[in-house]
């Protein structure tokens, strides 16, 4: 996203990187922003991990904090007021609206997981953050196996988990961005299911995050329902993102 707004011209060294982020897309933003020299400031929910937030100002991002309460959409209002009230200020790079957010995962994350996987694969699982990767993976998947069926995660509204939407009510923004057409059926997480699977596949020696605990709780209830087939999921990030969210507690 930020390589094709330099490329355009749309990013000049004058202008802030600024965008809402629930962390992974706003430590992203950080790094390669700072290391291009521009200046960034993210916008995030007060809740978010200590860790993230801690991480993005280590790259030296100015962080802008809302009611936690509120979740992602109002981080997402916020950082709209912010640039509408002085656009020549900002580059808003607006992931949820991006399509060079889907395409990435269409062209890159999509034909990582063709060329891993021997052979034909029957069901995909992911879930709704800007809804980039869902939509661009699915997308892709499509093509290749028109049979496949994509089931989309989402975790319950309270206390929710990080990473994901719920996009249970008609009060919550559907990102721009995001292709439901392309899921074929939503399983819903708890937080303690997530919490239950990112322990579990600790005990094996991998150490993931909240939303990829979510994942591995929807393919185990998947696997309950299905005689037979392959699943194919991602893990979205590490997990030693949310010691103080007490997901090792």
């Amino acid at each position: 996203m930020l390589i094709q707004a330099i490329e355009s011209g749309e990013l000049t060294k004058d202008k802030i990187i600024i965008d809402s982020s629930s962390g992974n897309a706003g430590i992203a933003y950080s790094m390669i922003g700072n290391a291009l020299g521009y200046e960034v400031q993210i916008v995030i929910p007060g809740n978010a991990s200590l860790e993230r937030k801690q991480r993005m100002i280590a790259h030296g991002t100015t962080i802008i904090e809302t009611d936690p309460s509120e979740g992602y959409d109002e981080a997402l209002r916020h950082v709209h007021t912010l640039v509408e009230a002085d656009p020549d200020k900002y580059f808003l790079c607006d992931q949820y609206a991006n399509d060079n957010n889907w395409l990435s995962h269409y062209h890159g994350t999509a034909e990582e997981i063709l060329s891993q996987m021997d052979g034909e694969f029957q069901y995909f699982v992911g879930g709704v953050g800007t809804g980039g990767a869902i939509t661009g993976i699915g997308r892709r998947l499509k093509e290749v196996y028109p049979n496949i069926k994509i089931h989309g995660v989402r975790p319950e509204v309270w206390p929710g988990i990080e990473g994901l939407k719920p996009l249970g009510s008609p009060e919550d923004i559907v990102p721009e961005i995001f292709d439901e057409s392309v899921v074929d059926e939503w399983i819903y997480v708890t937080a303690d299911e997530a919490k239950h699977w990112c322990n579990k596949v600790a005990k094996n020696g991998l150490f993931v995050g909240q939303s990829s605990g979510s994942y591995l709780a929807a393919c185990s209830k998947l696997m309950e329902k299905i005689e037979s087939g392959k699943i194919v999921t991602l893990f979205n990030d590490f997990g030693d993102r949310y010691f103080s969210a007490g997901l090792w507690s």
